[in-house]
């Protein structure tokens, strides 16, 4: 007898369902066309005729490089109905990193947008080993053009062949702290999200979502509850701040998701001024830190529209800090990571998977039904990562009296500097409080002395002109020498990975190699 407590819709049976409640509104919208909610269902429905005339396994991957397009949201969901698995190739990424994520994948189907990555997808055509389909979406002299197929072959109903415990979804994490792993989701670990998401983020009753970021990551995690709430979903293909900042007072946008850089340069922007953003209601923000200064700038000149999410690749979402937090007033929070969500249980834990008392720091564990099931071919990790039944997100932090949570660091990033460990984290929210400071990172470098020196990594305001010595003593009375960065160094840009955080990475890797001259 089924388990009636442990079954869920699958994710393209919600979708579906969805699709179906409003069938004339406009589901997704961008420079130059439009796709009603009963235009998104039919296409869904004919992608997924070809996909089945493949005769492919069920379980097979479906690899996909796409700019944020409708056509391709829609083959991702054509193939889950299939009982294909989707995993998302990230349009920053490098070719090799591709390429990797394909042959790790064992993707036997390549989907390409043309339009945007046209050499790119002919490499990967050419080089990754494995594939035994490439589609294009419009027409190259690699693959077979998918829209043409689907126009020759007519209509055809959407159905949902899978089951909630086919494999869904592949996500690959940031690689922020190693080589990228793929996280496997089957349906039962992928639909109870937007429920998640629709319960306890403030999202519009109507939503006018915008999306910037790649809907390949986070930003893709949205588009689904906008179309429960039976809202449109504009598209932008990137981050142009006049673009972005002309759609939202041209298209009434009242939701959208910015890593903090983003927020940064919009705020930075000339006609910020003297755009209309007064339909805004809810702007998500996450990925990475961000400066509290400058999020006392958003809020003044934007509004009180601002909220923080918090997960990553292994569950998302985790918790959130929502706008009523965000008070100009009572700023303590705006170090928080957030209040977990309902569907979360999240405890402070330590190396022993013994919960801490409540101030104490440890590490943020999380059980929920969205965790994912495991690394995909790596059984080491998942269980460590999956140890008893926790999922150990390597993110240090403490949780206060009220249930808020600040994260001190990544477990991994931890500097261990004279024999102090050192959140850099901690180093990080001190100097971002200073006016020049744009943007920072801490790293600990190695030092014949400390093991490893506390070292500073700084973005200045423009036209500002800091003094080293100046960031190390604000650093030096708020937490202490130990604290304080033995070396400051200014430059115009942080490395950063394709969703939006800064590598450190690559910062410690320039500073090994000795490339790097130091201030301080």
């Amino acid at each position: 007898m089924t388990d009636v407590l442990n079954t869920f819709p699958t994710v393209g049976l919600q979708t579906l369902r969805a699709l179906a409640r409003y069938p004339d509104r406009i589901a997704f919208s961008w420079p130059g066309g439009s796709l009603t909610y009963r235009g998104a269902t039919d296409m869904i429905g004919r992608l997924q005729h070809a996909f089945m005339n493949l005769g492919a396994k069920p379980g097979t991957k479906v690899a996909l490089l796409t700019a944020n397009r409708a056509d391709t949201w829609c083959t991702g969901v054509a193939a889950q109905l299939s009982r294909f698995a989707i995993t998302w190739l990230h349009p920053l990424g490098s070719l090799q990193d591709q390429i990797d994520q394909i042959e790790d994948s064992e993707s036997q189907i390549l989907v390409i947008d043309a339009d945007n990555f046209l050499q790119r997808g002919g490499e990967l055509a050419a080089r990754a080993q494995g594939l035994r389909h490439v589609f294009t979406l419009g027409r190259a002299d690699y693959g077979v053009d998918l829209l043409d197929v689907i126009d020759k072959n007519g209509t055809a109903t959407a159905r949902d062949f899978a089951g909630i415990d086919d494999v869904a979804v592949l996500n690959y994490t940031g690689g922020t702290t190693g080589k990228s792993k793929g996280a496997l989701r089957r349906h039962r670990e992928v639909s109870p999200f937007a429920d998640g998401v629709l319960s306890d983020f403030e999202i519009p009753d109507t939503p006018s979502y915008l999306t910037v970021a790649p809907i390949s990551h986070v930003a893709g995690t949205k588009v689904l509850p906008t179309l429960m709430r039976g809202g449109t979903v504009h598209m932008l293909k990137g981050f142009d701040p006049e673009a972005v900042l002309k759609t939202i007072e041209r298209q009434r946008i009242n939701f959208t998701l910015f890593v903090p850089t983003m927020i940064y340069v919009l705020l930075d922007h000339p006609t910020l001024t003297k755009t209309d953003l007064s339909s805004l209601d809810l702007v998500l923000y996450g990925a990475s830190p961000m400066s509290p200064s400058r999020l006392v700038e958003g809020i003044e000149r934007i509004g009180p529209v601002f909220s923080q999410l918090y997960g990553q690749t292994e569950c998302y979402p985790m918790s959130v800090l929502r706008k009523a937090d965000h008070d100009v007033k009572q700023p303590d929070l705006f170090l928080s990571c957030g209040f977990p969500i309902a569907m979360c249980d999240i405890r402070i834990l330590d190396d022993d998977d013994n919960e801490v008392a409540r101030g104490e720091s440890g590490e943020i564990c999380v059980r929920a039904p969205h965790v994912m099931l495991e690394y995909w071919k790596r059984p080491e990790q998942t269980a460590e990562t999956l140890k008893n039944g926790w999922l150990h997100t390597g993110d240090i932090a403490r949780m206060d009296e009220r249930g808020y949570m600040f994260i001190l660091d990544r477990k991994k990033d931890m500097i261990v500097s004279g024999g102090f460990n050192i959140f850099p984290r901690e180093v990080e929210d001190v100097l971002t409080t200073h006016a020049d400071v744009a943007m920072c990172a801490v790293i600990g470098i190695p030092d014949d002395k400390w093991g490893e020196a506390v070292t500073a990594v700084v973005v200045t305001r423009s036209g500002a002109q800091p003094n080293a010595d100046e960031l190390i003593n604000l650093v030096k009375a708020q937490k202490g020498s130990a604290h304080a960065p033995k070396h400051v160094k200014f430059v115009t840009e942080l490395p950063m990975t394709g969703v939006g955080k800064i590598d450190k990475k690559a910062l410690r890797a320039s500073f090994w190699v000795g490339r790097e001259r130091m201030v301080g």
